[in-house]
């Protein structure tokens, strides 16, 4: 919207120079004209600006009780984002980031890598993570999902080492830990939602978990010697996953936003749940109070007698 305001501007000047040589006469009209645009743009292209910093300085206004919410999709912003202000400014940092970097070289890595070798390289990454993966079973007090992963584990890094997943066919599929779901299958309040720098949407329990979980990285140790190559299999690795929804990214609509943050929070939630041994179908992420009461009023008006 600013650079809209500028471009008008921009353009308006120019007519009325242009205007200017070719009618002397016209001088103080279109020199008045210019001036009043000139003022009027600076303040209406500023006026996101204040409205934006306005908003992030309404962040003060956030108690310690704010961040103490378990947040899941069906709250208000208010409750289950917070700190939304903030987070929409880091939002639109990770946006330009993706839409001049990250995008452009996931499609390329797309349309040049083959699948066969993008699902090799995939496989051989979560196979490296079911050690993790167990460990974080194990600490949930599923040791026989535990077993499964070790198996896992051991099944396809003696067959193909990790490149290809025979587990699978036999039976064993791969369910993904990490130590924020862990921390949220013994209740642990994930706190108010957060987008972190580059990363993207999380959460404070997520946010811990995944700098534990990158601590708990075979590849740091593995490479330990050597942060170039342990940062470019961390690049590749964003990638890849940048690769993956290429395909699903225009679904979304309206507010991006909201729309991810959303998502994020009913699949966390769900995943969690799912480890709880919750049934799937009973487990609800959209506020139904109010279509209760609505319900309750239309019953009550379609039993009353129509006269």
């Amino acid at each position: 919207m600013q650079h809209t305001h500028y471009y008008l501007c921009a353009t308006l000047l120019a007519v009325s120079f242009a205007s200017t040589v070719q009618a002397n006469d016209e001088l103080s009209t279109t020199a008045t004209s210019d001036a009043s645009v000139s003022e009027v743009a600076p303040d209406e292209s500023s006026m996101s600006q204040v409205s934006r910093l306005e908003s992030l300085k309404e962040l003060k206004n956030v108690k310690a009780n704010d961040l103490k919410v378990n947040a899941n999709a069906a709250q208000p912003d208010s409750i289950k984002d917070p700190l939304e202000a903030l987070n929409r400014e880091t939002f639109a940092f990770n946006d330009f980031l993706d839409r001049n970097f990250a995008r452009p070289v996931a499609v390329q890595y797309k349309t040049k890598v083959p699948d066969s070798v993008r699902g090799a390289y995939r496989s051989f990454r979560k196979n490296l993570n079911e050690p993790w993966n167990a460990v974080n079973q194990l600490v949930q007090g599923r040791p026989s999902r535990a077993a499964k992963s070790l198996g896992r584990f051991t099944i396809n890094t003696v067959t193909t080492l990790g490149f290809a997943d025979p587990a699978r066919r036999l039976g064993l599929d791969m369910e993904e830990e990490g130590f924020g779901t862990t921390l949220g299958y013994y209740s642990v309040p994930s706190g108010p939602y957060l987008v972190l720098p580059i990363i993207g949407p999380s959460t404070f329990r997520d946010g811990i978990g995944f700098f534990v979980d990158g601590q708990a990285r075979p590849q740091r140790y593995m490479f330990d010697n050597n942060d170039g190559i342990y940062w470019s299999d961390q690049m590749l690795r964003g990638i890849d996953a940048r690769a993956q929804i290429l395909d699903v990214e225009d679904v979304l609509q309206g507010d991006r936003y909201a729309a991810i943050r959303d998502i994020y929070l009913q699949r966390k939630n769900f995943e969690i749940a799912q480890k709880q041994g919750l049934d799937a179908d009973n487990i609800s992420f959209v506020d139904e109070e109010p279509d209760d009461g609505m319900d309750d009023t239309q019953d009550e008006d379609s039993s009353t007698p129509s006269e």
